[in-house]
Parts: structure tokens; C-alpha cells; sequence
């Protein structure tokens, strides 16, 4: 069943998933450069200002962050069906 609601091809349920899929292998999939910087986080050499831990992300300088699925739309520029496009594929 498609998300009826947001008029999109992708169920609720991926859409869920891909608000929780793990940004580290993604990023580092698309070839973004990651470093551990503790606890469990990482910094993005391309933008160095955001923290990633697991699925979600923060820019400090910004007061900006969210899920995978906002990370790919806010940092990476990209519209709902791009961005889970690319996290599900």
C-alpha cells in the first residue's frame, strides 16, 4: 500500500525504514568522506559543522538536523523521491 496521504510510490512502512536507514554507510556509499570523532558519531569532511550518529544528524551552527530522509533533502539538496531513491536503492 503506497502512502496515499503524501502521494508518493513508496509505502509507509519504507518510508519509516528510510527515516532510519544509517547515514554512515550511506555517506560513505556515495563517496563522502567520514571520521569518527566518538561516541559513536562522525564529522563529514564536506561538512565539517554536522554530526552524524547512526540515523540522524545535527548541524550546531545551523540548530539544523533530523533523519536520513532530511539529510538527504537539507544537506544534500535532494526532493523526497530523489532522496528515497537513493537511500532504498
Amino acid at each position: 500500500m503506497t502512502c496515499q496521504t503524501c502521494r508518493t510510490p513508496w509505502t509507509r512502512e519504507q518510508i519509516q525504514a528510510a527515516r532510519r536507514a544509517p547515514l554512515p554507510a550511506l555517506l560513505h556509499n556515495r563517496g563522502l568522506h567520514l571520521r569518527e570523532s566518538g561516541a559513536g558519531n562522525y564529522r563529514i569532511s564536506e561538512h565539517p559543522g554536522i554530526v552524524i550518529k547512526q540515523s540522524y544528524w545535527r548541524d550546531p551552527d545551523t540548530e539544523r538536523g533530523g533523519n536520513t530522509i532530511d539529510f538527504f533533502e537539507t544537506v544534500l539538496g535532494m526532493i523526497f523521491n530523489q532522496a528515497m531513491a537513493a537511500i532504498t536503492h
